[in-house]
């Protein structure tokens, strides 16, 4: 999944009288260092502590007609602090980093302008204003470019904190088997996290499907077909039927700029319309580049949002089916995104599971390896998210009760995790979590931080 560059406005500070080369030179090299990441920068001049406050009016005019995910307060040297403030209070609005540069060695000596003098008399005041920042500093005998690196780091937030602020969620139906863990608040949500869930009607989407165009469908389903590993023999119907309703909640997803979908499963598609949506949710995440759960999980589709802004990972679905000694087993009932698949995307034909027709089965193998799986939930409007590390492993053999037999082995993972079984248990939101391969705790607690959702 791409993602667009972090945007930032910079500014750089360092006092009246510190050497004003000096300063201009190791703000210039911090900057240089940010545009080295890829980060997108608005800049403006370093600011110093001019009795007439010419500097700090000038940095304000320069940055205020710029859009940026964060603003970084580069502290260079000591300076009085409420020249900072004033430069930076009118975009208290805005995530913020308050990185402290570092001395050099110069004939043997360490040569300092006192930054970490500045920052550390800035720190408590940006606190007790309510500002939104990380704090980082350089150190003389750190590595080179650490501080940089974590000025992108906690960029990856920012930007992801834009992103969930323009987000928009589809939601065909509503309440999904009246299910209580994936209803949505929608004022507390668009206030305090961003998206916007809007719900539509199932009957638009079975009128779209009727004026779908059929070359388009045929183009669909051939593409599938080679590349698509079939374990069993597949109708075209099969293909047909759920390709159609893709095509036509595409058409939905273009019409208003949705990146999260969820759809009415079992009271909606298979209750009225008689077929599985699995194919459906899974072209929409593979095919449409959208991401995809079922059931009407408005929460776990902000949740897998905010994995994709922050890791550009596709952010997966998964169920609990077993809890063990020392780990969970996870499935899906129906498909994983082809991005989580190890090897090619095998399929069957619907197997009977509630005597439904016309469905594909996605019976994939799933890749192991370190893994972060969250949930997002809410108590009105108190946000909670639950973040969890573990090893993911292939499964042993088992099975679903209730499928025609053979019965199939369904998409999974073990993940042995790094907390007790019966610890992360008290604390589970929900059946449904978001699963991302690799360690990603310390992104997803500093945008919660950021956002003032409770990290549990």
């Amino acid at each position: 999944m791409e993602r667009r560059k972090i945007r930032a406005g910079f500014v750089g500070f360092g006092e009246v009288n510190s050497p004003r080369e000096l300063i201009e030179r190791k703000v210039a090299a911090a900057r240089r260092a940010l545009e080295a990441r890829d980060i997108e920068l608005v800049t403006t001049d370093p600011v110093c502590d001019d009795p007439q406050g010419v500097n700090e009016a000038r940095a304000r005019r320069e940055l205020a007609g710029a859009d940026f995910d964060m603003l970084v307060v580069c502290v260079a040297g000591w300076i009085p602090s409420h020249s900072v403030i004033s430069v930076i209070d009118g975009f208290a609005h805005k995530p913020m980093v308050l990185w402290g540069l570092t001395g050099h060695m110069e004939d043997g000596r360490l040569v300092t302008t006192a930054d970490q003098a500045g920052t550390s008399a800035l720190r408590d005041p940006m606190e007790a204003l309510g500002y939104r920042f990380k704090y980082v500093y350089d150190r003389p005998d750190g590595p080179p470019g650490g501080g940089a690196d974590a000025v992108k780091r906690f960029g990856e937030v920012a930007r992801a904190a834009a992103l969930l602020r323009q987000a928009r969620v589809g939601m065909m139906g509503y309440r999904d088997m009246n299910l209580y863990g994936t209803l949505v608040d929608g004022v507390s949500l668009r206030r305090l996290i961003g998206p916007e869930v809007e719900v539509f009607d199932t009957l638009e989407i079975v009128q779209k499907m009727e004026q779908v165009d059929a070359a388009r469908l045929d183009r669909l389903v051939a593409a599938l077909r080679g590349r698509w590993t079939f374990e069993k023999p597949v109708a075209d119907s099969a293909l047909q039927t759920g390709g159609r309703m893709y095509l036509a909640v595409m058409d939905k997803v273009a019409e208003r700029g949705y990146e999260a979908v969820s759809l009415v499963d079992v009271f909606g598609v298979k209750k009225l319309l008689h077929f599985p949506p699995a194919l459906v949710l899974q072209l929409l995440v593979d095919e449409g580049g959208v991401a995809s759960i079922p059931e009407n999980d408005g929460l776990g589709a902000v949740t897998q949002l905010m994995v994709r802004y922050l890791t550009g990972q596709v952010g997966a679905y998964f169920e609990f089916y077993e809890f063990f000694g020392d780990r969970v087993l996870m499935g899906v009932p129906d498909y994983v995104p082809a991005e989580v698949v190890d090897g090619p995307v095998r399929v069957l034909p619907w197997p009977g599971f509630g005597g439904l027709k016309d469905g594909i089965l996605n019976v994939s193998r799933v890749k192991t390896g370190r893994v972060t799986i969250c949930r997002l939930a809410s108590r009105g409007d108190r946000y909670r998210m639950h973040i969890a590390t573990g090893e993911a492993v292939t499964p042993r053999p088992w099975e679903e009760a209730g499928w025609e037999r053979p019965a199939p082995q369904l998409p999974s993972l073990e993940v042995i995790l790094d907390t007790p079984v019966e610890e992360f248990a008290e604390q589970v939101l929900s059946q449904h979590y978001i699963l991302a391969y690799g360690d990603h705790t310390r992104q997803l607690t500093d945008l919660c931080r950021l956002l003032g959702i409770e990290v549990i």
